[in-house]
């Protein structure tokens, strides 16, 4: 087996399948059972809330400025991929980290409009459910997106990125790699 090093601890791999647990809750929840609905949404808005405070404030894997790229960094990185010549990263990729952006931010949009409907201002408000519901729709596209990734950069770089956000441990890399 080869040697491995531990990449993400267990606040960011319990913020992620909780993530996807409500997310998965809301989804198959939206038209059947509306508080269970409501209370997926509530428990994301509170993941994110905690994200964000990890990301500026937790361990070296788990903060937006160890993995948080610029713009051509992340086209550069995009570009390479077709050509089989994506760098390995040792935490996220630059096109991770920019889903992970677009994942939070959608899903805090998600979660706001879902909080505004249940509000005496909004309650009933057309746009707002409409607005609720395409960003919803976004946000599974986005997932789609994401999986498509985890899948692409597990097989170009040989590793089992989803086992890695299990277990918090990546397989060592070379000299090349990013850290």
């Amino acid at each position: 087996m080869a040697a491995t090093v531990k990449v993400w601890d267990p606040l960011v791999r319990i913020f992620h399948w909780s993530l996807v647990t409500c997310f998965a809750v809301a989804w198959l929840s939206a038209d059947v059972i509306k508080n269970l609905h409501e209370w997926a949404g509530y428990t994301a808005a509170a993941l994110i809330g905690f994200r964000l405070f990890w990301g500026l404030f937790g361990p070296h894997y788990a903060r937006f400025s160890q993995f948080v790229r610029g713009p051509k960094t992340t086209l550069d990185y995009l570009r390479a991929i077709p050509g089989g010549k994506a760098e390995r990263y040792l935490g996220h990729n630059p096109a991770g980290a920019a889903m992970i952006i677009a994942l939070l931010a959608c899903m805090a949009l998600v979660a706001t409009t879902g909080w505004m409907q249940t509000t005496d201002a909004y309650w009933g408000v057309r746009w707002v459910q409409n607005v609720h519901e395409f960003l919803a729709n976004c946000l599974l596209t986005l997932v789609i997106g994401h999986l498509a990734g985890v899948i692409i950069a597990s097989y170009h770089h040989r590793e089992n990125l989803v086992r890695a956000m299990v277990t918090g441990r990546k397989r060592i890399g070379h000299q090349n790699d990013i850290r």
